[in-house]
């Protein structure tokens, strides 16, 4: 399967992070990419640097770029869909327009959503539910190559069952390991991704955001809420990088030294990295919180339930998307406050 032709089907922070990891490693990989990017690579190559101090590049002409689809997915084996939860509908078309029939399509994509939506549209055809727990950041240096840097720790995770699949994408810098139960996974990465809307709101670095306690305060609750939401629903939540979802918000609400010393994995993230909302709204591209925020408040309102914060934050960041600012924990939580006021029942008269 060495020899298979992967396509990296929408080559942003994670997919040029993850293509250019596997070209490294010998794979045959074309990135499907933006022109804008795809000019840059080919004059200047592709830089991928890590926590863990690695610093490899591959030179101009060193990777297979298109900004076509048909090209790039014409003769693809497998494809790793890597664009925004927003776009899934419309790589799904592209897909079954261009690809062959016989292609595995994975998703590397946040949320809950994107797998069933996949194989709603290509119903004849492989899907297989992944995930990346790291994060990617991107910068560009002028007159020198694109750098992604992968700033958090952790493997790829793919469904078990799929060894040769499994073996194709475990390279150096990329592990990738399988787990029985990718649905539940999924959910349990999207409580970690809740932060993703408060860092964004912050503006801060992740390691500063996390250093504070009143951010973490928040954090705390919006995943409490969330886990509640889940309970309701009956969904087991696995652990994902070794740690219980519902112990997190135990963990964040401890004072700052305590959370220095308990959570010193957590913290291991480079200083300057941000989530991808905070470079989504620092680009003015669309952001993903109504599909990680939004999945809570969907499934909440399945159950009979509100999600308040979930809804708060949702709205605060479209606020940020029809104009940049920055918010103080204080902010939000009074935010907060009131939406919870607004969903106390009315009393009624006796």
């Amino acid at each position: 399967m060495d020899n298979t032709r992967i396509v990296v089907a929408g080559a942003g922070s994670i997919g040029c992070f993850v293509g250019g990891s596997l070209a490294l490693a010998g794979r045959k990989v074309r990135l499907l990419l933006r022109p804008r990017l795809n000019d840059r690579v080919q004059v200047a190559g592709l830089r991928l640097t890590d926590l863990d101090r690695r610093d490899r590049s591959l030179p101009p002409g060193g990777l297979d770029l298109s900004t076509d689809p048909a090209e790039a997915l014409g003769d693809a084996g497998v494809i790793l869909v890597t664009v925004k939860s927003g776009d899934t509908r419309e790589m799904a078309r592209l897909i079954a327009e261009h690809a062959p029939a016989s292609a595995i399509v994975v998703s590397l994509q946040n949320g809950v959503d994107n797998v069933p939506l996949l194989r709603a549209l290509l119903p004849n055809r492989t899907v297989v539910a992944a995930m990346v727990p790291f994060n990617v950041a991107q910068s560009w240096p002028e007159d020198a190559a694109p750098r992604f840097h992968r700033s958090t720790s952790g493997a790829v995770t793919i469904e078990d069952g799929l060894d040769r699949l499994r073996a194709l994408l475990d390279v150096d810098g990329l592990p990738c390991r399988a787990h029985p139960d990718m649905a539940g996974l999924a959910w349990s990465k999207l409580i970690l991704n809740l932060n993703n809307a408060l860092n964004a709101l912050s503006g801060l670095p992740l390691r500063e955001e996390l250093s504070q306690r009143p951010w973490r305060l928040l954090l705390a609750r919006q995943m409490a809420e969330a886990l509640a939401v889940t309970r309701r629903a009956g969904l087991r939540l696995p652990k994902i990088e070794g740690v219980s979802p519902a112990m997190i918000p135990h963990i964040l609400r401890l004072p700052d030294v305590l959370f220095g010393i308990v959570a010193r994995r957590m913290l291991a993230i480079d200083p300057q990295a941000t989530s991808s909302m905070a470079e989504d709204l620092a680009a003015g591209r669309r952001t993903e919180a109504d599909f990680l925020q939004g999945a809570v408040v969907r499934l909440a309102a399945t159950h009979g339930m509100k999600a308040p914060m979930a809804e708060t934050i949702i709205a605060m960041v479209a606020e940020c998307e029809n104009g940049a600012r920055r918010w103080t924990p204080e902010e939000v939580a009074r935010r907060v406050a009131d939406a919870r006021d607004d969903a106390k029942p009315i009393p009624q008269p006796s």
